[in-house]
């Protein structure tokens, strides 16, 4: 618990106890204004003002069962929690940042703020976190769940978000020992093992990101750009990038002991580190990395896998090839397609970024592109980050805007765009963000609302329209019966394969549970011999409040059985289909999930046969050695 939440618990042991008998007799969820009322009415003893819900959530789980307050209780805590819809998606997320490192990129429109890793900017709030733990992958995962445990959020179901960067451009050898050090924190944590104070001590000894250090003072001028990002961060982080290669080449010749912050870990350790997941307190129910698709190769798409990853977050930016140019993206069109399908041919979640307002681009050219992201089966994502062009004073964009070669849209403009873009998403794909969270501060010219996601809803509401996606169907904290649910399944066609994307839903089609079913084109001719002959199973998700693992609570979607249910009409179309075998790429904290489910350990991914599978896994075998 951190130090500011942490209270003498015998000094306000009475307060406390008066406040949470208010609050647990108070019908349905705590409101903002709800728990105002009542914490003024349950002022602190020593007038220092009034109880946090952090406070309040230490005293509950202190006194529970004790002077007539319940047991520990799940829906109290529920009650208590603050900020309900950071895991109402039912997982919870934790996003760690990478450190500052040079980048493969040349975009005109990415910022170039040297303290933080490509693209990112310091004032924005993970990259706060991410800086104020030194991009220490220990120490920005273990805080983060202290802050989640605090706000009464469960903590035993962990999605696991990598930012910073091009992952794909960093030493293996740092990507595995991250990857690892992520695993550590959440054993350490659910555990009740605190080792941050070992961390920080090498921290000090060793890194130049210690928050103590002194700071770069060196920036990049978008108007002038006399140097780049890469040129700049290779010469004030040089002993920083250069001790990490010697390191990485004396541990492993054994020359040297580790310390926790070497970046340097083995296959080994981290597989491990794996196998210890997935039986943890605090498991890894999906792992993601971000790269551009100039670095997706099938070698690649196979070592990320290795390294646990679920889904890959992917910079389209836009499908129109002259827009790339302009902007220096470094890629074609093409090639985009060709990672996506490398991705998808792997069973991989796929979240794409795309980028309106670009240089070079117009809201009719942007409207056609974003229907190409669902017409054209080369693409069709499942989930969608939607980054209107801001400009920043660090990126080179700068110079475009000077001479008047690029404006940003106006605010009616740029809803005109979102609205029809919103219009036309598929039920299958989910948009997870609607403008990036870069402080208006930080903003020379564009839209500087947050909210925009809001007025898009809103206007498309008094309009009569109705977005489509998964993240305006969720069901949240709603309760609904299973009685209430009827099955049902979006069909469409993609360059490798045809996707059937099963949901649960509601009369008014919202959204309790779905599964990603991909049914690949040439099953024989798998992008790894595991999955010769299977259909793959990309995603399983069941909405609603994330609930701890194993536990049951009425009304509520999550462990009703509809994970399960979801498999089995999987498996029947797979089957139907005459595929050999059922492959899911599953996390390293859902492994005993699938187990239970009649799947097995077979490489990368977990398997499960189908009807007459022994013929037809010794076809397949024999396609894939040929």
């Amino acid at each position: 618990m951190s130090e500011k939440y942490t209270l003498d618990l015998t000094f306000h042991r009475d307060a406390l106890l008066g406040l949470l008998r208010a609050v647990i007799a108070h019908e349905g969820q705590l409101t903002h204004d709800d728990f105002t009322r009542l914490t003024r009415a349950h002022p602190r003893p020593d007038g220092s003002g009034l109880y946090s819900r952090p406070q309040l959530v230490e005293a509950y789980r202190a006194f529970a069962g004790q002077d007539g307050l319940p047991p520990l209780d799940e829906a109290v805590l529920v009650k208590l929690r603050r900020k309900p819809m950071r895991t109402m998606s039912g997982v919870t997320p934790v996003t760690v940042l990478t450190k500052p490192f040079p980048c493969p990129g040349e975009c005109i429109f990415c910022p170039n703020d040297i303290r933080m890793p490509k693209s990112y900017l310091a004032d924005e709030p993970g990259a706060q976190r991410a800086e104020q733990n030194s991009f220490d992958p220990y120490l920005q995962t273990y805080t983060r769940l202290l802050t989640y445990q605090s706000m009464a959020h469960p903590t035993d179901k962990i999605e696991v978000i990598i930012l910073g960067g091009t992952w794909s451009f960093y030493p293996e050898t740092y990507q595995i020992w991250f990857v690892k050090r992520i695993f550590d924190a959440l054993h350490d944590f659910g555990r009740g093992i605190d080792r941050r104070a070992e961390v920080w001590q090498h921290i000090k000894a060793q890194s130049q990101f210690h928050p103590d250090a002194p700071k770069p003072n060196v920036t990049v001028q978008g108007l002038t750009l006399e140097r780049t990002y890469n040129q700049v961060v290779q010469q004030i982080y040089a002993e920083e990038l250069r001790r990490s290669r010697e390191l990485a080449r004396e541990v492993a010749r054994g020359d040297v002991p580790r310390s926790p912050v070497d970046e340097y870990a083995t296959w080994e350790e981290l597989e491990a580190a794996h196998r210890e997941n997935e039986t943890a307190a605090c498991r890894v129910v999906g792992l993601v990395i971000e790269t551009r698709p100039d670095h997706i190769s099938a070698e690649e798409v196979l070592r990320v896998r290795r390294l646990g990853c679920t889904k890959v977050q992917i910079g389209f930016q836009s499908l129109n090839e002259v827009v790339l140019r302009k902007n220096r993206r470094g890629h074609t069109v093409q090639k985009t397609a060709e990672a996506v399908a490398l991705l998808r041919r792997a069973g991989f979640k796929i979240h794409a970024h795309w980028m309106p307002n670009l240089y070079g681009s117009d809201p009719e050219q942007d409207v056609q592109d974003y229907l190409k992201l669902f017409n054209d089966p080369r693409f069709c994502p499942d989930e969608l980050k939607v980054y209107p062009c801001s400009l920043i004073e660090s990126a080179e964009l700068m110079q475009y805007y000077e001479k008047g070669l690029w404006r940003p849209y106006t605010h009616d403009e740029l809803l005109e765009v979102l609205v029809r873009a919103f219009t036309h998403t598929p039920e299958y794909c989910r948009l997870t963000r609607v403008i990036r969270d870069i402080p208006s501060t930080d903003i020379v010219v564009g839209n500087q609302l947050t909210n925009f996601r809001q007025i898009v809803d809103d206007t498309m509401r008094k309009r009569g329209l109705r977005s489509g996606d998964i993240r305006a169907r969720e069901i949240r904290h709603d309760r609904v019966g299973i009685e209430e649910l009827k099955q049902d399944i979006v069909w469409y066609s993609t360059s490798t394969s045809e996707e059937a994307f099963i949901q649960y839903i509601t009369e008014d089609r919202r959204i309790a549970a779905f599964l990603r079913l991909s049914l690949p084109h040439e099953p024989h001719s798998p992008i790894t011999p595991e999955l010769a002959g299977c259909a793959i199973i990309r995603e399983v998700h069941v909405y609603g409040q994330s609930l701890g693992i194993g536990e049951v609570r009425e009304g509520k979607a999550q462990h009703a059985g509809l994970g399960k249910q979801l498999i089995e009409r999987a498996a029947d179309l797979a089957q139907s289909r005459g595929y050999a075998r059922l492959a899911v790429i599953s996390a390293i904290g859902t492994r005993e999930y699938y187990r239970k489910r009649g799947f097995y350990e077979d490489g990368l991914y977990q398997v499960r046969p189908l009807g007459n599978s022994d013929m037809l896994i010794s076809t397949a075998a024999k396609d894939v050695n040929a």
